[in-house]
């Protein structure tokens, strides 16, 4: 039997050729991607932000040179569209996001189940590659612009039909926009959320010092800066920056819940919507039920029976780590409650009879 992990155990995965193929020709949709509501209002969202990011590197380079002041603004406006260069995407996915390009074996399942997933959506199967996590959890992952990853773990315990779900729904996010607009909305905030990171880490290490000066120093600039942003907003009638970049998260947050949805509406309309919901309803059920703990084991000896009780058992012999079945999960990804009902609502929609209210 293949020992999970293998390549042998991604290529003979329990039932996992079970992935109906529908009949007929698709044709190439003209458009391959586009921005859907949820990515433009992201990057409508981060515009403050990243106005106060174009501020700090401007304040930064003209610190180091005044020349540089006036180039490097320039050049950090000019270098968002690189994320999307193919050599650029390679080193973030590897160095970033922990991926690994697929073995030969994972490749070959890959290639037949994206093959049905692109078809079905009139997409040029080569537009996007496809990339391994090894992380312990059933998911897919879009990165950067033209890069699908999909954890080692979802190709080990999912069959075929449930994979091409979620790499349909990655598809979605692609196709959506969500993706690019993600990429270069927080890439256009870095500087902003350095500095602001900066900022309240070393005003919470002042504050949370047995030092009273320390403490003090702390206080004081804390009301510094709330004084600063209070004359910033009503002062200077710059609210407009101001209050965008304080409720922006949240609202962000909500734009990742709703590309969230998109992408399973897409992954649903490509006819994986009961596969999708499988998945989520088996990943809610991982992460809400407790580990039911495990018993000790009873002494025993390698070469008899057992051995009477209170007799120590032999030293226990090394294993391999294995790593966690179920990390924490954070972002709209892990609202699978969430995302699983909203897939039930439309599914009895459109399972409604004609005319019923």
């Amino acid at each position: 039997m293949p020992q999970p992990g293998t390549a042998d155990a991604v290529v003979n995965a329990a039932g996992h050729d079970d992935l109906a193929l529908q009949s007929g020709r698709k044709h190439l949709k003209a458009h391959q991607r586009g921005v859907d509501g949820a990515a433009l209002s992201q990057l409508v969202v981060t515009i403050p932000t990243a106005l106060i990011s174009l501020a700090v590197v401007s304040f930064a380079s003209a610190l180091l040179n005044p020349v540089l002041g006036l180039l490097l603004p320039v050049v950090w406006l000019l270098s968002g569209p690189l994320v999307f260069h193919r050599s650029t995407e390679a080193a973030i996915a590897r160095r970033l996001l922990g991926m690994r390009r697929p073995t030969p074996a994972e490749a070959e399942r890959l290639a037949a189940v994206w093959e049905e997933v692109t078809r079905r959506a009139g997409v040029n199967q080569g537009t996007y590659e496809l990339w391994v996590q090894e992380r312990a959890e059933l998911n897919a992952t879009a990165a950067a612009g033209h890069i699908v990853g999909v954890t080692r773990h979802a190709l080990e315990r999912l069959p075929n039909s449930r994979l091409a779900a979620v790499l349909a729904h990655e598809l979605g996010h692609h196709v959506g926009g969500h993706t690019w607009a993600g990429m270069l909305a927080d890439w256009y905030a870095l500087p902003a959320r350095t500095v602001w990171r900066l900022i309240t880490t070393g005003l919470l290490l002042l504050l949370g010092s047995r030092n009273v000066a320390g403490i003090a120093c702390g206080g004081c600039l804390s009301l510094t800066f709330l004084w600063f942003v209070y004359v910033l907003t009503f002062t200077e009638s710059m609210w407009w920056l101001t209050l965008p970049v304080a409720i922006g998260p949240l609202f962000v947050a909500w734009l990742h819940r709703r590309a969230e949805c998109r992408a399973d509406d897409y992954a649903a309309g490509l006819g994986f919507g009961d596969e999708l919901m499988a998945v989520l309803a088996e990943e809610h059920r991982a992460r809400t039920t407790p580990p039911v703990p495990a018993a000790p084991p009873a002494p025993y000896d390698a070469y008899g029976p057992p051995l009477p009780p209170g007799t120590p058992p032999p030293p226990p012999q090394p294993t391999k780590a294995e790593p966690a079945a179920h990390p924490v999960v954070r972002g709209a990804h892990s609202r699978f409650e969430e995302r699983l009902r909203h897939l039930q609502r439309n599914a009895a929609t459109r399972h409604r009879p004609t005319g019923q209210p």
